[in-house]
């Protein structure tokens, strides 16, 4: 549908590495948007881009399932806290159980290697 096109279509921009809030569900207020998450996955794995998995207790978005399908595909995941304060930090996790339910291991997170390493694998999504 048009969700997805639109997320498509931004995932294209040469400035564009890591997709937050993939669904933009809330959970309990706001219903995930209708996205073909298949597709989104598979152009991420084209791009050679990645996937947030957002640690609030309240979005704990992408679900399980997503989670999973992009380690098959092999798009690797980062597990972000979205902290908004240094509070936040504690939900981190929320988001490693989350990933952990998708049945992610340590290399399909992208925020769990080096410096070193992920610098340059963030570059490479630029102008690509």
């Amino acid at each position: 549908g048009k969700q997805t096109a639109r997320i498509l279509k931004a995932m294209d921009s040469p400035h564009f590495s890591i997709l937050a809030h993939p669904s933009g569900r809330l959970i309990g207020s706001r219903e995930p948007m209708d996205v073909d998450m298949s597709r989104v996955i598979r152009h991420a794995r084209e791009r050679g881009c990645f996937l947030e998995i957002n640690a609030q207790p309240e979005r704990l978005d992408l679900v399980d399932i997503h989670a999973r399908m992009a380690k098959e595909e092999g798009v690797l995941l980062a597990v972000n806290t979205d902290a908004h304060s240094i509070h936040d930090f504690a939900n981190l996790h929320f988001g490693l159980q989350q990933a952990q339910r998708g049945w992610l291991e340590k290399k399909d997170v992208l925020n769990a290697r080096t410096l070193k390493e992920l610098r340059p694998m963030l570059a490479a999504t630029m102008n690509s």
